[in-house]
């Protein structure tokens, strides 16, 4: 790679990976490095599953304009207010609409996904 890249540029590799604990302690996050190059605008990040998670957790919201989750390997199921229970596997992606409130009830050991977010950073408040 040139050592001048455009601003907003970024790259990352499997390879280098830093996991990271976050929002929840089951899970460890891999930034992908997009909030850092929109200025905060966006994020994106893997999360992947510390082990399996069969206890419901408490029904919450994010403050978020968009939030975007692709399921990579393994499966997570969700309860959404005025949905219903959904179950998502590899291929499976949905779009939580800004302020739907939702429970996860369960994923996999194996559990992988892609998570795009918009701001980068947002709240989450539980019920």
């Amino acid at each position: 790679m040139k050592a001048s890249v455009p601003d907003g540029f970024a790259v990352t590799h499997a390879q280098d990976a830093h996991w990271e604990s976050g929002l929840r302690s089951f899970f460890a996050y891999r930034d992908l490095d997009v909030a850092a190059s929109t200025g905060g605008r966006v994020g994106a990040h893997v999360i992947r599953a510390i082990g399996s998670q069969l206890d419901p957790q408490p029904r919450h919201h994010h403050a978020i304009e968009f939030q975007l989750v692709y399921i990579l390997k393994g499966w997570i199921e969700f309860d959404y207010t005025d949905v219903g229970r959904v179950r998502l596997e590899a291929g499976s992606s949905v779009v939580q609409p800004p302020g739907i409130r939702h429970a996860e009830l369960a994923h996999s050991a194996d559990l992988e996904m892609l998570e795009i977010v918009l701001p980068a950073t947002f709240a989450t408040e539980l019920e």
